[in-house]
């Protein structure tokens, strides 16, 4: 065997060469004393030392482990060596390369090795036993950054720019000029319809349940959903017409045939995934076209105009009243898990402005007393927020934050409309109530 005249060598209480594992008891002779052989060594060898599960960090360099260790800890208890011990100064030219990665503690709770303490000295050249290192030292930080100089420090920061900050659209969350543009637009165009040319208004129903359809089986279809586009669009279509010609009876039929009609259409697709479309198309039916055909049910009667022109007034009232007091006084969500931006005081503000706004309007377009008025405006504000809510549990269960990009600042047609589309029956029923007439 080579190199037995070196110091220390053949340890005594190894057997020699009766010993199972020689080359083993040589690679740990040549680990502690590597300067009396240079060039050798067993350079991080796992399979040298089997019996005693060295866990040498490097694939390389055991020898400059050796010189660092091989004074400080017997070789016959495991070791996991303090961070940064590789030395630039002793192993000269030769630094690690993208093989040699320290291997991490698992966790930072663990002590690495019992009694482990202790810091190599880069001054000294020596190993300071009495110096506090860290086991963990990716969690406490980057040791080369915490002992950086200014100078080094200042060219990281240049290096690695701070992110800039997202442009904020208010507390809101919206671009708000945008949004009150689009809105006024909209709202310009149904009053126009609706005091100018009434069969209009029935067109603009029309043109708003189509597109909004259009944007529901859009978004359903991005969580792998299809119900099919083509009945839904054209049933919807029919249900408003219905509604204006036969009044409340036809559009409930209207509805019926839409339903019938997509589970024939979607016959065609095969049985995989039928019943979870069909009842994702009675969802859309329903919600859309069926809700959206009440707008013309207000409309087909008498003083038709005003009485839509009461449940819009109600639902701004609501929507503006809420905005008011959710931006300047709201602190407690109201359902975070589903609309985080919405909170309980800001649906005390919706509620208290289309109270007042619905108790002057009515008592001036229907001569009735004023707390008939109350009552419709909030009703009206309270089915506006579950409709608003509705929409924003469905968009959070699709995982999508609008309908669509149609409107700028609001999103989708389906974002403005799903206040509406609860609105508008409820605005039905409590009209049939306090201010009946005959269709």
């Amino acid at each position: 065997m080579a190199h037995l005249d070196s110091p220390g060598w053949p340890d005594p209480s190894d057997r020699g060469p009766d010993d199972s594992h020689p080359g083993q008891q040589r690679a740990r002779h040549l680990d502690a004393a590597p300067d009396a052989y240079p060039g050798t060594g067993s350079y991080g060898d796992r399979g040298a030392e089997p019996d005693f599960d060295l866990d040498l960090g490097f694939n390389r360099r055991g020898r400059e482990r050796g010189r660092r260790v091989a004074a400080d800890e017997p070789w016959s208890r495991p070791r996991q060596d303090p961070p940064g011990w590789f030395d630039r100064d002793r192993a000269g030219s030769a630094a690690p390369t993208a093989d040699d990665e320290r291997v991490e503690p698992a966790t930072a709770e663990v002590p690495l090795v019992a009694g482990a303490s202790g810091e190599w000295d880069t001054a000294t050249g020596e190993w300071d036993a009495t110096a506090e290192w860290d086991a963990n030292p990716r969690a406490a930080g980057d040791r080369d950054a915490a002992t950086s100089t200014p100078t080094e420090a200042a060219d990281l920061a240049e290096a690695s720019p701070a992110p800039q900050p997202t442009k904020s659209n208010g507390r809101a969350g919206r671009n708000l000029p945008a949004a009150i543009g689009v809105g006024v637009t909209l709202g310009a165009v149904v009053l126009a319809s609706l005091f100018l040319w009434p069969p209009a208004f029935l067109g603009v129903v029309v043109v708003a349940i189509v597109v909004g359809t259009w944007e529901m089986v859009r978004a359903v279809r991005s969580a792998g959903v299809r119900p099919p586009m083509a009945p839904l669009i054209a049933g919807g279509a029919a249900m408003a017409g219905l509604a204006w010609y036969g009044g409340a009876e036809a559009l409930t039929l209207g509805l019926v045939a839409t339903t019938v009609a997509a589970l024939v259409w979607r016959l065609a697709d095969g049985p995989v995934g039928y019943r979870r479309d069909v009842v994702a198309a009675l969802l859309v039916a329903v919600y859309v076209p069926f809700l959206g055909g009440f707008a013309v049910l207000l409309a087909r009667a008498d003083s038709g105009d005003l009485r839509v022109l009461a449940a819009l007034a109600g639902v701004v009232l609501s929507d503006t009243g809420g905005y008011v007091a959710g931006v300047f006084f709201g602190k407690r969500p109201m359902a975070p898990s589903v609309s985080p931006k919405k909170s309980w005081e800001g649906a005390a503000g919706s509620l208290l402005a289309a109270a007042i706004g619905g108790a002057v309007m009515l008592s001036l377009m229907f001569d009735v007393v004023w707390w008939y008025g109350a009552l419709f405006g909030v009703a009206v504000a309270a089915a506006s927020v579950l409709g608003d809510l509705a929409e924003s549990l469905i968009k959070r269960d699709l995982g999508i934050k609008d309908m669509s990009g149609l409107l700028p600042g609001h999103g989708g047609l389906m974002d403005r409309l799903d206040s509406i589309l609860f609105a508008a029956p409820t605005a039905v029923a409590v009209l049939a109530l306090v201010a009946p007439v005959t269709t």
